[in-house]
């Protein structure tokens, strides 16, 4: 009979009464939502969707892809410009828009968001209590750029069961990866959540969105996301927002649209007095302070309060038709 040495016996044990502490554990953890199928299109679905609103509306939408690469990790970055008479698509006379959707991987709200805005600028969805005559009288004086999936590469990975996942295919926060403030690391800075990469714009897809916002030099920017309701300006790496005229202006809009269209619930003012935290290399305060786009907004359009931190899926997104749909 073979007799196992005594450290052996100590070390299964020890294995054996791990293991069961973890079973025990995850018998009490809250339960993870999946995707709703039924709600959310894929990330091929989206786009092939969006392609075929814009073929139907060639007179006024246009497709672009964009793509780029860096030390063996590509990216493409599609972008639909929106314009009523499309011959005036390049007139820098017109107000300019750019929206952005999508930069973090498990929001996937905000570029389900994308489409229908997309609809309603091509007239096959309707805003209700809206002056129609009104609407396309405003939208003959205006260019809109719409980016309905920034972070493609990272999308794929929350399609795969990663619902967690905020950042692109290769690890970094895209919303850290710009130039003000890059790579500064608060007290409860998160690697795993927040890494910045190896440099700014160490990243393809925020070397396209900065070449897109150069080109296109927009007079209002928006960057899309989810994780709570809230309506911020500049500043994000710090707890203030600009001084002077156009800083009043960002503020008076924001509140006129809490009041008119959040009930007054939304969060109003700079990301880093109001959020919780400060962020460092975000996009709009790039926007702002080197790209000069005078009105530069963060808006958050949903966000699960209750939902376990676990529960990505749910605590970002939408999760029943009812809450899907307004």
């Amino acid at each position: 009979m073979i007799i196992a040495p005594r450290p052996f016996i100590i070390l299964s044990y020890f294995l054996a009464l791990l293991l069961r502490l973890i079973h025990c554990s995850n018998e009490h953890l809250p339960p993870v939502t999946p995707i709703n199928r039924d709600l959310y299109r894929s990330s091929d679905a989206l786009m092939e969707e969006i392609e075929a609103l814009v073929n139907r509306h060639k007179d006024r939408l246009h497709m672009e892809t964009f793509q780029s690469s860096n030390k063996g990790y590509h990216a493409e970055l599609n972008v639909v410009t929106y314009c009523r008479n499309r011959t005036a698509i390049d007139d820098k006379s017109k107000f300019r828009i750019l929206l952005s959707f999508g930069q973090h991987a498990r929001e996937l709200i905000t570029s389900e968001l994308a489409l229908r805005i997309l609809s309603i600028l091509s007239e096959e969805q309707f805003l209700p209590k809206v002056d129609p005559v009104l609407l396309n009288k405003t939208l003959e004086k205006i260019v809109i750029k719409v980016v309905p999936l920034e972070n493609l590469n990272g999308r794929k990975k929350v399609e795969a069961g990663e619902l967690c996942e905020r950042r692109n295919g290769r690890g970094v926060d895209l919303n850290r990866n710009w130039s003000v403030d890059w790579g500064k690391k608060e007290k409860d800075f998160d690697p795993y959540e927040e890494n910045p990469g190896t440099a700014p714009f160490s990243e393809p897809e925020a070397q396209l969105m900065r070449k897109l916002s150069m080109s296109f030099d927009p007079h209002i920017w928006v960057n899309v996301h989810s994780g709570m309701e809230a309506l911020f300006m500049p500043y994000d790496h710090k707890n203030t927002t600009p001084s002077g005229l156009e800083s009043q202006k960002m503020k008076l809009m924001l509140e006129t649209l809490n009041h008119l269209h959040c009930g007054d619930r939304c969060v109003v003012g700079s990301g880093g007095g109001s959020v919780g935290y400060l962020a460092h290399g975000t996009t709009t305060d790039y926007m702002f302070d080197v790209a000069r786009v005078p009105m530069s907004f963060t808006f958050e359009i949903y966000g699960d309060e209750k939902a376990s931190s676990r529960d990505c899926f749910k605590m970002f997104n939408p999760v029943d038709h009812p809450t899907f749909n307004v």
